[in-house]
């Protein structure tokens, strides 16, 4: 796999995480080539956190995983889809998706 390509642009590339069995667009989050190689090495979602600037596996202390069952890079390869099965909440406010907070 040529990891390269999606860094092009930017050394970080937006990942739209959504679950497999009902569609529903669980988190945003970011990733760096280490993230990603390391998402497509152990089928589980990685990370790269902006604020605490290291790696995250997301689910790793709160048993909160996600198994990968697809990748999914956009037209400009700038933007990656990953749907996966969620094993309990998605969001660190304990709410299945994060996106919870309708504006309109």
């Amino acid at each position: 796999m040529d990891f390269e390509k999606y860094f092009i642009k930017s050394d970080l590339i937006p990942a739209v995480i959504q679950e497999k069995s009902t569609g529903e667009v669980l988190m945003l989050a970011y990733m760096n080539k280490e993230s990603m190689k390391k998402t497509f090495k152990t089928g589980y979602t990685w990370f790269w956190s902006r604020s605490r600037q290291e790696l995250w596996n997301k689910g790793a202390t709160s048993g909160h995983l996600q198994k990968v069952v697809d990748i999914f890079a956009d037209c400009d390869d700038d933007t990656l889809l990953i749907t996966v099965e969620q094993t309990v909440a998605a969001c660190h406010t304990g709410s299945h998706s994060c996106f919870f907070k309708k504006l309109k």
